[in-house]
């Protein structure tokens, strides 16, 4: 991970509130930039968007076609996936930066392979109407595995007002017709075999397990809903420096913001049959400037594209 991890733990461990329940099927994790010459690293950001946008906008086997072609094709091939979306009152606004975000994290800090690439896939079915913003699958043993259907939101702020917004896509993408959408795209794409990361065997069960045929029942306990809220943050976009006070207000208020968020999420999803089994992981990321980032990257896309 190129950031550095100040909260990553168990809900339980951390949560404001204990008369929440059921609360052990959840986690936390938060997940800061840092600080050169008085100012927060937007070039390292930038770059780190960069360096994993071809694992969802770029299908396996492009990536594999493009490796000898170098770095600057796979990136502009990439770019001509994103829907760049420009007007700066326009609902969405950045959500593809932190789809990509969600995809390196998922990478970085939880071993998981990109099965699905969203963006890739949306640019080529033209569905908006879709379910996850992206979908992982975790290898946790030779002969098993753990699947990751995730969330991304980039707000401007992630006070309460916002949060209800945040479970209503969450919920969406555990219903039962979400889930065996996603599981169908997984099966019916070719990439899953060119994962040597995956077994033969494996391979074999992942198709078996995600079958049409089988009860969602079955797969709710190996489900897990990643939930990235990227967020421009005023202390970050006022500090100069990784101090203890700036940590440690930035744990608080993580610890916060996770203990609402659960707490509306437990009373809006309980109804969702199997609630308790499925794994829900808040990932919590401060940035300086929203705007900032979105010109900046739109700005590098264009050239990319051009």
């Amino acid at each position: 991970m190129k950031f550095e991890i100040i909260v990553n733990n168990i809900f339980d461990d951390v949560k404001l509130d204990n008369s929440l329940s059921p609360s052990d099927n959840k986690s936390v994790l938060g997940i800061i930039n840092d600080f050169e010459n008085g100012e927060w690293r937007y070039e390292k950001f930038q770059n780190y968007i960069w360096d994993n946008i071809k694992e969802t906008a770029l299908s396996h086997n492009e990536r594999q076609a493009l490796l000898n072609d170098g770095a600057g094709t796979i990136l502009s091939e990439s770019a001509k996936k994103l829907r760049l979306i420009e007007s700066v009152d326009a609902i969405g606004r950045g959500s593809e930066i932190a789809e990509i975000v969600l995809y390196g994290i998922m990478k970085d800090h939880y071993s998981a392979l990109p099965i699905v690439p969203k963006i890739f896939y949306k640019q080529n079915t033209k569905d908006e109407a879709k379910g996850s913003d992206s979908v992982h699958i975790v290898v946790e043993s030779e002969d098993s595995f753990s699947l990751w259907f995730g969330e991304s939101k980039f707000y401007n702020s992630i006070e309460n007002a916002r949060l209800d917004t945040i479970i209503t896509s969450v919920k969406d993408s555990i219903s039962l017709e979400k889930i065996k959408k996603e599981n169908s795209i997984i099966t019916n794409l070719s990439d899953i075999n060119d994962f040597d990361e995956i077994s033969d065997v494996l391979k074999i069960k992942i198709k078996e397990s995600l079958s049409q045929d089988v009860s969602i029942d079955k797969i709710k306990p190996i489900l897990n809903i990643p939930i990235l809220l990227l967020y421009e943050c005023e202390q970050t976009k006022t500090g100069t420096g990784l101090t203890t006070e700036y940590k440690q207000g930035i744990i608080d208020y993580h610890k916060d913001r996770a203990t609402q968020y659960f707490k509306k999420q437990i009373q809006k999803c309980t109804d969702v049959h199997l609630y308790e089994k499925i794994n829900f992981h808040i990932i919590l990321f401060p940035i300086a400037d929203k705007d900032k980032i979105v010109d900046k990257f739109i700005q590098i896309a264009k050239v990319y594209r051009d």
